[in-house]
């Protein structure tokens, strides 16, 4: 079996730790050591089921529709977002810092309006076709609820409109037969789980484990509102210290800062997922599943899966770009490291919320078969020289609203059963 030691956060774990203490107190402080060292301390260690409203949920069933524990197991059944209505979430500091400076303008012009509508056309007709080649597949596909984003709401703290129900990976963590409904940090995302509520329930009644995080005021507090971001090596810097957009004010996290290996799940602090959203992770899965930190050379950290996607056991494509600070652990712990090749996606083609590496950002549908960009043929090659067979699936103007394969969907069943990988 792989076997891997602590992944420790060193200097950079104490400069997140003095960060969060200057901002908010020296009681505070220690509480956040002891959580980031704790935290650190585990790394070492088929259709919906109709209920009647009148009656309690029956005991959980053996044939549990919800069932997964990493990225690469014969996937069975599969949520897919939805393009339809996507509108462009209001230009706040926490869009800000998670956005490339080229698109400021488009924020500042269309934030709360939809996005271009013949764009968005494109890209429901490429994520329609992407659920028809699933089904030939073999993979049950779910859909969230269509929705109205662009209806302005208001909470005690803040005032937004929505953004969409794209990215369902953003949202939803399956960890075994429990779906985790991620708090979101962006006050634009704030409702987004209204559109998964129905698929979720109906899982529930079938027996599924169903977690809310908890929700997030997001008052100002949570955010720095004076996070100085003028260039890409502002960020760098910044990144370097720990210090994001996002505080130690309440926990908040996207689920797409984690990603699964059985028994050990990894994540990344970023700009939407902080070390209070970490620790309640931690918490909530303990002691069954250990969360680990990691860290990477990035100006603008958010979500993990066209940084570091684990595609089979034992087998991780890393970033060139964005090098894993940890990487050695891995690479003694008897991981193949691959770096995937430079993405080929044109430069003048609009990514509004994401960088070109979401040519990495992959689907498993098992260990020997993948859905990769039909356009990336360099990274085909690839997969095809590690014995991978490629599903050739074109969604291009989909990537623009911030996602590749992964984030596109959220697996809800693969065939297999929980294992530790690295001991």
């Amino acid at each position: 079996m792989l076997r891997v030691r602590c992944l420790r956060g060193g200097s950079r774990g104490a400069e997140a730790a003095h960060y969060i203490g200057l901002r908010l107190g020296r009681v505070f402080t220690g509480w956040v050591q002891r959580s980031f060292q704790s935290t650190q301390a585990a790394t070492a260690s088929q259709n919906p089921c109709a209920a009647d409203d009148n009656k309690a949920p029956s005991p959980v069933p053996k044939d549990c529709p919800v069932c997964s524990y990493n990225e690469w197991d014969p996937l069975e059944e599969v949520i897919v977002g939805r393009a339809e209505n996507a509108c462009v979430p209001p230009f706040s500091v926490e869009v800000k810092a998670n956005t490339y400076e080229k698109y400021w303008g488009f924020y500042q012009k269309f934030g709360g309006q939809s996005f271009p509508k013949d764009h968005v056309k494109k890209a429901i007709a490429e994520i329609e076709e992407m659920c028809n080649i699933l089904k030939r597949e073999g993979v049950i596909v779910k859909r969230p609820d269509p929705i109205d984003w662009s209806v302005k709401y208001k909470t005690p703290d803040f005032e937004s409109t929505g953004m969409y129900a794209a990215m369902p990976r953003d949202i939803l963590l399956v960890v075994g037969n429990e779906i985790i409904e991620a708090p979101m940090a962006w006050r634009a995302r704030f409702f987004e789980y209204r559109a998964y509520r129905q698929i979720i329930k109906d899982y529930f009644n079938c027996g599924a484990k169903w977690t809310t995080a908890p929700k997030p005021t997001m008052a100002d507090e949570l955010y720095d509102q004076d996070y100085p971001i003028h260039s890409v090596e502002d960020r760098h810097k910044l990144a370097a210290q720990g210090k994001f957009v996002t505080t130690e004010f309440e926990p908040c996290f996207d689920a797409a800062d984690f990603i699964r290996a059985g028994r050990d799940i990894f994540v990344q602090r970023s700009q939407v997922t902080n070390y209070m959203g970490i620790e309640w992770m931690r918490r909530h899965l303990a002691p069954d599943y250990r969360v680990h930190i990691i860290s990477f050379k990035d100006p603008n950290p958010m979500h993990i899966d066209a940084t570091f996607n684990i595609i089979g056991p034992g087998l991780v494509l890393s970033n060139p770009d964005r090098p894993c600070h940890q990487i050695e652990l891995f690479k003694k712990a008897g991981w193949t490291v691959i770096r995937p090749p430079v993405p080929l996606i044109p430069d003048d083609h609009p990514l509004w919320m994401s960088s070109k590496w979401l040519s990495m950002n992959v689907l498993m549908l098992d260990e020997k078969r993948v859905m990769v960009d039909a356009n990336e043929t360099s990274i085909q090659k690839m997969f095809e020289d590690l014995g991978i067979s490629t599903i050739k699936v074109n969604i291009r103007h989909a990537n623009s609203l911030g996602g590749g394969f992964h984030c596109w969907t959220c697996d809800i069943r693969r065939r297999g059963a929980l294992q530790s990988y690295f001991d």
